[in-house]
């Protein structure tokens, strides 16, 4: 049985769920997000509360359960908080730089690395070794920076590259002269 799946979803004020068609969508401060969700589940939205039931008891539909009333709660929490994650260049020279929608990464390579921001994210460079991505879908924030984190992964010896705020790097020993 789906425990996260059981759990009612609170709609916060300033925010509007309409469910029609098998399609969700959440309207909120920040934006609207849709969803389109598998007729095996349905939903019911009373008294801003969610609840989300399922016709059969498959593995498949219980997992999909949970996955879903977890989308939904994501949705309702980027259009009222938005998401956000932060990047540090770690390194000599590494550095990020932003001009208009696009982002300029110099990570040691010959050249500069550039990434094109999409229009329902935002960076802020709050250093030039600093940067913070928010938006109001969480998948998409973790994508970009993800993305952007493959470019130079930190790696273990020097503990150089780029790294999300708060991460721990597991050192390694390095060679030993004889």
């Amino acid at each position: 049985m789906s425990r996260i799946g059981k759990k009612t979803i609170l709609i916060p004020k300033g925010t509007s769920v309409n469910f029609e068609n098998q399609k969700i969508k959440v309207i909120g401060k920040f934006g609207t997000l849709e969803k389109i969700i598998s007729s095996e589940l349905q939903i019911e939205i009373i008294n801003d509360r969610i609840t989300i039931k399922r016709e059969n008891d498959l593995k498949k539909i219980k997992a999909y359960h949970g996955l879903i009333r977890a989308l939904i709660q994501n949705m309702i929490l980027g259009v009222t908080e938005k998401f956000s994650k932060t990047l540090i260049a770690e390194g000599i020279g590494y550095k990020f730089q932003l001009e208009k929608k696009l982002l300029i990464l110099s990570m040691g390579f010959t050249h500069p690395i550039e990434f094109l921001i999409p229009d329902d994210l935002s960076i802020k460079l709050e250093s030039s070794t600093k940067i913070i991505i928010s938006g109001i879908d969480k998948e998409k924030v973790g994508f970009m920076c993800a993305k952007i984190k493959d470019i130079k992964p930190p790696e273990p010896y020097k503990g150089k590259g780029i790294l999300y705020e708060g991460q721990k790097i597991i050192r390694k020993a390095g060679k030993t002269g004889k």
